[in-house]
């Protein structure tokens, strides 16, 4: 039986009852907390889930020795959801870019543009450094120099394109000369070869000659200068420009919210994604046998710059745990690592770091759209390494002129990599051909580019989330410092106009006339007024 007490004539429970009560309420609210965090988290856990369940689905598919076309079919939800991240990312990218520009002032915009450079091309030549260091330490060409692309059965890839050239490119592909074609087509060098004349013996000689020409894939590098100089001239336009600035403020938002509605595609097309790459893996032992040093310098470049060099960097700027920044970032970076897109991950990228970090839109849909365009940090570690990779392949001793050509060329050059899978495997044919050494081996960075490819996307992606928070905490603190100078500007003004008002009350007519009749008796007072 429970005890019970009586006071004033009401039945008050025991001790032991209201401890039993308050038991029973802390463990609703432990239940109650642990419901909160799996509603809060629900994305996360079903994205990271999907990995795993996509690697186990994938391991027992593979034991079905599947057909060409039925691993096409067993892909098709994985294709579904790149087809949507990549349909979003046009309008994401010049709606989030133009009302990014227009809602900063130009003094701010050219600051934080500044900073935005400066941070993305240290950034990337600290990971060219780091990569070129790896190579040199762990060695992995030394003793592979029996490895060709023949032994292991893979078709040789031969660009013949001039790294003069490629640079070209990058700035034509700047000012594209038809912005529609530019969200499906970007520029690209061709040649032809031209009769230039006879030699003495009456031979043709012939001329290569470069060409215009036009490759399938949208220039992401012309449609940002371009979004970020039209918003520039929006707000420059003042009052007529605002009708234009909401309506791309309003696109922009509704963006955001189909981005939202694909996010929750994310965890079960990343199932398929993932599944269908092992399915597909030829004789993964013997790559990894063969180039196992390759990946391991690759892999381990990434954890160094992913996980120490830019989280010191963030540190060293906000004076913040980078770490609890980053642990908001999880969907998008699992997206990276499935997708193997900068591009593809952008949207669900941009929404976290506004939602789970709290950076200003501003910011954010200023800063990452160009971060996906031209910041690599994760391809520069790895072109870096393939560079030095294939030069050991070639027992090929590199000086010093050609380690500097490296870094200036990796971090030049990754600025217009394309945000899509395998798109350093170009990047590097031109450091090759910059430092005088062979293409012919790159069919073997293609063959493991699958692996590499996916912590490369992720340190990539956390560059750009990284430098979103600095040039975060750097406008909070001018704004701070604005408000401040604002404050101290109106507490003076008050403290002059309260001085002024004294020194008027004391000067004024009525004052003084006062003050000499206060000595007067009331009949002179009277008599006066």
């Amino acid at each position: 039986m429970e005890k019970k007490s009586e006071i004033n004539g009401h039945t008050v429970p025991s001790s032991s009852s209201t401890d039993r009560i308050i038991e029973k309420s802390a463990q609703r609210s432990c239940g109650e907390k642990v419901l909160e965090f799996l509603k809060r988290n629900l994305l996360v856990i079903m994205t990271v889930s999907g990995v795993l369940v996509g690697v186990g689905l994938g391991m027992v598919v593979r034991s079905m020795k599947l057909t060409k076309a039925q691993m096409i079919y067993f892909a098709f939800p994985g294709e579904m959801l790149l087809r949507m991240l990549k349909m979003i990312i046009l309008p994401l990218v010049v709606c989030s870019l133009i009302s990014g520009a227009a809602s900063l002032d130009t003094r701010s915009l050219g600051k934080l543009g500044g900073i935005a450079v400066a941070y993305f091309l240290g950034t990337t030549l600290i990971a060219s450094g780091i990569g070129v260091t790896l190579a040199f330490i762990i060695k992995p060409g030394v003793g592979a120099g029996a490895l060709n692309t023949n032994s292991l059965g893979l078709e040789s890839v031969t660009p013949n394109k001039e790294t003069a050239d490629s640079f070209l490119d990058l700035a034509r592909n700047l000012f594209p000369s038809n912005l529609v074609a530019a969200a499906f087509r970007s520029y690209a060098t061709d040649y032809k070869m031209v009769a230039s004349g006879n030699d003495s013996n009456g031979t043709i000689l012939y001329q290569k000659v470069p060409i215009a020409s036009e490759t399938d894939g949208m220039n992401i590098l012309g449609l940002v200068l371009f979004a970020m100089v039209f918003g520039v001239a929006l707000k420059k336009l003042g009052a007529e420009g605002e009708e234009l600035i909401r309506f791309f403020n309003a696109f922009n938002e509704a963006t955001m919210v189909l981005v939202s509605w694909i996010m929750w595609y994310i965890p079960f097309g990343i199932i398929f994604l993932v599944g269908s790459k092992i399915v597909e893996m030829e004789d993964v032992v013997l790559l990894v046998t063969s180039l196992g040093k390759y990946i391991v310098a690759s892999i381990l470049g990434h954890i160094i710059h992913g996980g120490i060099v830019l989280p010191l960097i963030y540190f060293a700027f906000t004076r913040k745990n980078p770490f609890s920044f980053l642990s908001g970032l999880i969907t998008p970076f699992t997206t990276a690592f499935a997708t193997c897109s900068s591009s593809a991950t952008l949207p669900s990228m941009i929404k976290c770091v506004e939602e789970n970090n709290g950076v200003d839109k501003r910011i954010s849909r200023f800063i990452l759209p160009i971060g996906a365009t031209v910041n690599m940090d994760g391809a520069a570690i790895f072109q870096c390494i393939a560079a030095v990779f294939i030069a050991q392949l070639n027992n090929t001793e590199l000086n010093g002129g050609q380690i500097f050509t490296i870094l200036v060329t990796a971090t030049a050059s990754s600025v217009g990599a394309a945000g899509i899978p395998a798109g350093g495997i170009i990047t590097i044919a031109i450091i090759l051909e910059a430092i005088g050494l062979p293409t012919n081996d790159l069919s073997l960075m293609l063959a493991v580019d699958w692996i590499v490819d996916r912590t490369t996307t992720v340190v990539n992606v956390e560059g750009d989330a990284l430098g979103a928070g600095i040039l975060h905490h750097i406008n909070q603190l001018e704004m701070k410092k604005k408000q401040e100078k604002e404050q101290q500007e109106l507490d003076e003004v008050h403290v002059e106009a309260v001085a002024n008002v004294q020194a008027e009350g004391e000067t004024s007519p009525l004052v003084t006339h006062q003050s000499k009749d206060s000595g007067a008796t009331p009949e002179a007072v009277e008599s006066v007024l």
